[in-house]
């Protein structure tokens, strides 16, 4: 599995009590009825768990839990994170 699209799944389900049923690749953060300011403070949680930058300005309900993942496993890759075996900060 994903480490990356797991923690995103436990952060779902753990900080903002996402329904685990409702978790799929292609959910939108819309759909699981995250707002734009939640939206936000998932970009930042994932910040802070994983020590890489995030493009706050491109947060937004419209992206797929798998494009969330790409979009934090491409800084992974960038800051040399992967080297490492993808652990977090």
């Amino acid at each position: 599995m994903d480490p990356v699209y797991d923690h995103l799944v436990t952060v779902l389900t753990d900080k903002f009590e996402v329904d685990a049923k409702e978790i799929r690749p292609d959910s939108t953060l819309g759909a699981l009825e995250l707002d734009s300011l939640a939206v936000v403070e998932l970009y930042v949680t994932l910040q802070e768990h994983w020590g890489v930058p995030l493009d706050e300005d491109g947060a937004t309900a419209e992206l797929t839990l798998e494009q969330v993942a790409q979009a934090v496993s491409a800084q992974l890759t960038v800051e040399g994170v992967a080297d490492r075996g993808g652990a977090p900060q």
